[in-house]
């Protein structure tokens, strides 16, 4: 009976590993996946937070990649495109509403003036995050498209949630170096537990300029070297949060370790393949976690119009829900590249799919948003499951807690999926762009 089940295995699994080409089964080792996922997500990387000198640690982690493999730098010799920001530290902040001050957590300030100064006198919009909202969603709108000094307040029972975006977004905040001139509009996001019939909110900043960087390198394409194609992840994570136990550092495996990872992956991939007629550029972004800094600039310094397809690789370390040997697709309809990736994945199990989480408008929230923008079809392809994903920025996003083979059937299935794309056999359509 033992011996009849493991022969019943053996061809099980035989008749699986027949669904995928033999090309496709060769695009990257379990082995050097672990390898990568385990570096940018060891506690010696500390967070990889974009404001500290750890990141830079897992900047030359991926150059060393890149140049082992044998790529060119995409815009320095050492594969970083460096710019630079403005960083605004937070000085003291005070709220009181009715008198009575707040505690630090029942109010989140952002501002980039030097000093603010606000009353029950002052002219400022009143705005309400409601019961029942997404307040991720509603705090992420109001802060990047309200024009306006605002007030926020926010509804009791986003209580635990406005003191874990305290911890996040009141470190500092970041603007590109070109726009410090302007202060831009203040928000300040408060608990709301009783009627105000007054308020006073204080604060102060100081600014200062600091370094940024993505790490990108490219394979020049042969007959059709002005026509892009991108693969992209970002090698950011969130840094250092309060202990839980012992462990302080958030690893940031899935998040977006595995994305990254899978990069490198196809970067070695495509070198080695040495297939492509178009040109192919892979690039680690930095500081999407506080604004998708680096894939602002790099698109923002990249002719959109030459760019065929955008590749963005976010949290690929567990199943999706539509289960193994599935990637979901960002504004899957606004272009049609996930079918015709789809139609090189015939005689596989893979597939591509519409995003399960359209209420999320994951489509701009991402570092494929400037680009899709512009035009591009440039998509995020994801097995994040991010209503139940409970290690999504904690300390406990660990590669302990990944699905290694689950990359490496992403990876593959990307792999095989854009051939037709980068052998200029296939042009995917554009995304209309934003007005």
């Amino acid at each position: 009976m033992k011996t009849t089940f493991v022969y019943s295995a053996l061809l099980s699994f035989l008749y699986s590993a027949s669904l995928l080409p033999s090309a496709q089964a060769q695009v990257a080792e379990l082995s050097d996946i672990q390898r990568m996922v385990e570096t940018l997500a060891s506690d010696e990387m500390r967070g990889r937070a974009s404001l500290s000198t750890d990141i830079g640690r897992a900047a030359d982690f991926i150059a060393s990649e890149f140049r082992e493999a044998g790529l060119q730098p995409y815009a320095e010799d050492n594969y970083r495109q460096s710019f630079e920001v403005t960083k605004i530290t937070n000085g003291k902040q005070a709220v009181k509403i009715n008198g009575k001050p707040l505690k630090e957590d029942e109010f989140v300030l952002l501002s980039n003036a030097g000093t603010l100064s606000w009353n029950t006198a002052s002219s400022i919009e009143n705005l309400e995050i409601k019961a029942g909202e997404d307040f991720s969603q509603r705090f992420r709108q109001i802060v990047r498209e309200n024009p306006n000094n605002s007030i926020v307040w926010v509804d009791a029972s986003f209580a635990p949630m406005l003191a874990r975006f305290k911890k996040i977004f009141s470190r500092e905040n970041v603007v590109p170096k070109q726009e410090q001139t302007s202060d831009g509009p203040s928000k300040v996001f408060i608990l709301k537990k009783a009627a105000a019939s007054s308020y006073e909110i204080s604060a102060s900043t100081s600014r200062v300029d600091f370094p940024l960087f993505n790490v990108a390198a490219v394979i020049p394409g042969k007959s059709k070297p002005e026509e892009f194609v991108v693969f992209s992840g970002h090698y950011d994570h969130i840094g250092i949060l309060d202990a839980v136990g012992q462990d302080s550092i958030a690893n940031g495996a899935d998040d977006d370790a595995s994305g990254t990872t899978a990069m490198i992956a196809l970067a070695k991939y495509f070198k080695k393949a040495d297939i492509n007629e178009r040109t192919l550029i892979f690039v680690a972004f930095t500081a999407e976690e506080i604004g998708m800094f680096g894939s602002k600039y790099f698109s923002n310094h990249i002719d959109a119009d030459k760019v065929v397809a955008m590749i963005n690789i976010e949290m690929i370390g567990k199943d999706s829900k539509f289960g193994p040997n599935s990637l979901y697709v960002t504004g899957y309809e606004n272009s049609n590249l996930a079918k015709l990736m789809q139609e090189h994945l015939r005689g596989t199990e893979f597939t591509f799919h519409p995003d399960p989480y359209p209420q999320q408008n994951l489509f701009y929230r991402s570092d494929n948003a400037v680009l899709a923008a512009l035009g591009v079809p440039a998509h995020t392809f994801s097995t994040s499951q991010i209503d139940k994903d409970s290690y999504y920025h904690t300390v406990k996003d660990e590669v302990s807690t990944l699905d290694i083979q689950n990359i490496k059937s992403s990876i593959e299935a990307i792999a095989k999926g854009v051939e037709g794309i980068i052998k200029g056999e296939q042009t995917p359509s554009r995304v209309e762009k934003l007005k």
